[in-house]
């Protein structure tokens, strides 16, 4: 059965790093905060849930994110993106709604046990 997407409250969009590109994920996400109005949470220098490396979210509403991912795909610099609704149901959001921009990694969905 179909998940209605009237159940979607947001978006995060979590922006991969490493030490050698970690200046660069901070100016993308400062960027889009800036230009969209979104949400920039912390840098995680370390894997934090079920990220497999450091990462900084951005927060955005579905108007927001209607507008944030096209602007990602063409302005990632190179960074890997990993993209989820927000439904309440996370294991699912991460694992069956996930929306990925560069190459896609393993997430470790034991997180949501």
């Amino acid at each position: 059965m179909p998940t209605d997407p009237g159940k979607i409250s947001g978006y995060h969009a979590h922006i991969y790093f490493d030490a050698a590109s970690a200046d660069r994920a901070r100016v993308v996400c400062e960027a889009a905060a800036v230009d969209f109005g979104v949400t920039m949470g912390p840098m995680h220098v370390n894997p934090v849930g079920p990220h497999p490396m450091g990462s900084c979210q951005l927060t955005a509403t579905p108007d927001q994110f209607g507008r944030l991912l096209p602007w990602l795909a063409l302005n990632r610099d190179g960074l890997i993106v990993f993209a989820h609704p927000d439904t309440g149901q996370d294991l699912a959001d991460h694992r069956d709604h996930a929306i990925w921009l560069g190459v896609g990694l393993d997430l470790n969905l034991s997180a949501f046990d």
